[in-house]
């Protein structure tokens, strides 16, 4: 056999899709094949899609014309793949391969085939695979942070959202199989690990019976990481044994990323979340009492099919009223393939986009407000960046998830990957600025 042809992987999308991504790498890199970061000078370039909504789509289909144009070897491989295959293959002649959401592990043998001139779908109708600590992995983060898939799919049905058709259900990885790769990762100099899945309050239901993230908590309680972080928890699901878990553990951070997408029991039954409606002001007031220092983010969708001004009225007091850390808002995208596609009484886009503009102003000022809290506190920071040019290192606290929050300006000297002690001089809406640490600082030191 010749020489192997050199890849690239071109990644879109979510922290999902990440890890997939990695996975890719890794049993790529397993098999001898050379990864190269430089899609001009690759073979093949598998493209990891992303499909949630129209936007991400574009990106997408720009990518790929891109690279069918510079005359590559493509690779579809992600949600878009699992969504529009035949329309891909049909449109794309230059793409030699389509891999779907749970067929990524094929991926040597994928290329292997297609060298011998086939041109290969590997799409499964439902997806059932999910990887466990044994798959290789190649992780692309930076080097203290690593993202954990706890479990894959989702068995809801939010009226908004295809991601159930294109992951397939809920299926959980054992306690043990995410333990003992979090073992491995602390062991590589991982600060932060970042558990994710489609509702991590869900965790383990389909393999237990019932749901055990207390349990899971509990478990990475005691591997030596200084940061657990948890994202995509349902308020419902944040039971008392489950906080309780979280304030036990020493290193699971009480950052809370909850999905509430509105406020009005109307629009969340439309959205077919109505066990959703009746609790959320109840459940936030309980989470801020039982976790004094919970730090609380949350995404709304506005423009739902329907929503009224006073329903977004709703939204915005319920903003006001809580003051969340951190809020994303997106605008309504009609997917289709969701039950949402056919609503009547779509929100004009200028409306929604206004809508969405009035959320975001009324949050600055507290996030500003919240983001104040933090001066004149010496916090722990992860160390993920430095500038060339002017030598400021660039990290997040315990406050901040990667890619989604605010970042930690900080002068001094820290060495990159590492935690350390940074007491906060400034801070505006999204940011916080510092300086590491004196020995006067650290009389002052609160770690969160």
């Amino acid at each position: 056999m010749g020489k192997l042809p050199t890849i690239a992987v071109s990644h879109l999308g979510c922290e999902k899709n990440r890890i997939d991504t990695e996975h890719m790498l890794g049993l790529l890199v397993q098999a001898g094949y050379e990864v190269d970061a430089n899609e001009e000078l690759a073979d093949y370039v598998i493209v990891n899609t992303c499909s949630f909504i129209q936007a991400a789509r574009e990106e997408s289909v720009r990518t790929l014309v891109e690279l069918a144009e510079a005359d590559k070897k493509i690779v579809i491989t992600g949600c878009m793949a699992q969504h529009f295959r035949e329309q891909l293959l049909e449109e794309l002649p230059e793409a030699v391969a389509l891999v779907g959401t749970g067929d990524y592990y094929k991926i040597v043998d994928v290329i292997a085939r297609t060298q011998q001139g086939e041109r290969v779908t590997e799409v499964t109708e439902k997806p059932t695979y999910i990887a466990d600590e044994h798959v290789p992995r190649y992780r692309t983060t930076s080097s203290g942070i690593a993202y954990v898939r706890v479990a894959e799919g989702c068995d809801y049905k939010c009226a908004f959202c295809i991601i159930p058709t294109l992951r397939g259900k809920q299926r959980s990885r054992s306690i043990e199989s995410i333990v003992s790769e979090v073992e491995r990762l602390a062991s590589e100099g991982v600060q932060e690990v970042i558990l994710i899945s489609q509702i991590t309050t869900n965790y383990g239901l389909d393999l237990y019976g019932e749901p055990r993230l207390a349990e899971l908590i509990e478990a990475l309680g005691g591997v030596d990481i200084p940061w657990v972080r948890m994202h995509y928890a349902y308020p419902t699901g944040l039971t008392p044994k489950v906080i309780a878990a979280m304030r036990n553990a020493p290193n699971v951070l009480p950052y809370l990323d909850l999905p509430l997408q509105h406020s009005h029991p109307d629009v969340l039954k439309s959205m077919n979340r109505p066990w959703q409606g009746q609790v959320n002001d109840d459940i936030i007031n309980r989470l801020k009492q039982e976790l004094p220092n919970a730090v609380l983010r949350t995404t709304f969708i506005v423009g739902f099919p329907g929503e009224t001004e006073e329903q977004f009225q709703d939204l915005l007091a319920f903003v006001k009223r809580h003051e969340f850390d951190h809020v994303g808002v997106f605008t309504y995208s009609a997917e289709e393939g969701t039950s949402a596609y056919s609503l009547p009484n779509p929100v004009p886009e200028t409306v929604m986009e206004a809508r969405r503009d009035a959320l975001m102003q009324a949050q600055q000022p507290i996030s500003l407000k919240r983001n104040q809290t933090q001066m004149g506190r010496v916090v722990d920071v992860l160390i993920e960046q430095e500038n060339p040019e002017t030598g400021e290192l660039i990290g997040r606290s315990a406050r901040f998830a990667p890619e989604v929050d605010g970042l930690v300006y900080v002068s001094g000297e820290a060495s990159l990957g590492s935690l350390v002690p940074v007491y906060i001089d400034d801070a505006d809406v999204y940011d916080l600025y510092g300086h590491v640490a004196t020995a006067a600082d650290l009389l002052v030191h609160q770690p969160f």
